[in-house]
């Protein structure tokens, strides 16, 4: 990707330019050896990257990937301009503060503020810190260690939410990570936390804002799924990984708010709705089962559309600590044009 990189280094190469990539534009021309020992060294010209010349970290927004214009009619690039992203045709958006840009386009709107909401989304922070997702993380970690070429790869988190799957991803594949999400709550928080990543606000049921084949792996973690922007944006072999709940994802704590226990596979209707696009190569299952306290039910019901309703919550009063499931079913697609 424009790298030149020193064979005997190549590891160390990778893992600077996930470090340094998005502080230094002079990296997307020439990656430097920097030897063993010399994190300190990586650690510190970051800091001095988003000093004081640079206290909002605007200089860290340089994706690798190409972006898209997303006003109605162009979809030309973007590159970098000042604190700004600008296509050919004049359309400029901003680089907030924390590191991401927004591309959402008032029609692509079915609200004054779409997704998720800021309490949702600080909840699922709080599970994450509490170790929620990490077996989740650790399963699609293992499914693209086996199923990749072994080279670095370049992964789109479709509806990223707070971004800690990705982010866990990224630091254990030595990703180039790009994450999008309708939510500007949720790209915000993520943009704070994960500065090497690019991070998008942008409607993916309509349009992905980035160039034709820009990744090796999509990912949809319990979201929305577009299947012909997928198609479009995977290279030749790319992977679409697709998680949904599985029948029994939370089944104690259904059955002791929400009054139902209802097991129904999500698997067969993802495969028929991505079926003109992909075709169903592997499926697996996340599961684990452990103690909820209080305080975590709380932020599960936050982070639920139906358990945040007031009835739910009043049920919830009654609770204490739970054993409870937590199990996704996990997808692996490849593009039906392979052979």
């Amino acid at each position: 990707r424009g790298h030149v990189i020193l064979s005997e280094a190549k590891d160390l190469c990778l893992r600077c330019s996930i470090l340094f990539r998005r502080s230094f534009a002079s990296l997307r021309m020439t990656c430097f050896y920097i030897p063993p020992g010399s994190e300190r060294f990586i650690r510190n010209n970051r800091r001095m990257a988003r000093s004081s010349d640079d206290p909002g970290g605007l200089l860290s927004f340089r994706p690798m990937v190409t972006l898209l214009c997303t006003v109605r009619g162009c979809a030309l690039p973007l590159s970098r301009h000042d604190r700004a992203v600008v296509c050919a045709s004049g359309h400029s958006f901003d680089v907030a503060r924390s590191g991401y840009v927004n591309l959402l386009q008032p029609q692509d709107k079915r609200s004054r503020i779409p997704g998720d909401s800021k309490a949702s989304v600080l909840a699922r922070r709080r599970l994450s810190d509490r170790g929620f997702g990490t077996d989740l993380s650790d399963c699609l970690a293992a499914i693209l260690t086996r199923g990749m070429d072994g080279g670095p790869l370049a992964i789109l988190d479709t509806g990223c939410g707070e971004g800690s799957h990705l982010a866990a991803l990224a630091k254990q594949l030595h990703a180039e990570a790009s994450g999008t999400d309708i939510s500007t709550a949720a790209i915000d928080l993520a943009a704070r936390r994960y500065p090497a990543i690019t991070w998008v606000v942008a409607n993916a049921d309509r349009f992905l804002p980035y160039a034709d084949s820009s990744f090796d792996v999509i990912l949809s973690i319990t979201s929305r799924r577009n299947g012909p922007e997928f198609s479009r944006t995977l290279t030749a072999h790319g992977k679409l990984i697709v998680v949904v709940p599985a029948p029994d994802d939370l089944i104690e704590l259904r059955r002791a708010i929400l009054k139902e226990g209802v097991e129904r596979s999500r698997v067969d209707n993802v495969v028929d709705e991505l079926a003109s696009e992909f075709v169903l190569e592997t499926r697996t299952e996340s599961r684990e089962v452990r103690n909820i306290s209080r305080v975590e039910i709380d932020a599960i019901l936050l982070t639920t559309y139906r358990g945040a309703r007031k009835r739910e919550m009043e049920a919830v009063s009654s609770l204490g600590e739970m054993m409870c499931t937590i199990a996704f079913d996990v997808m692996t697609f490849r593009r039906r044009s392979q052979s």
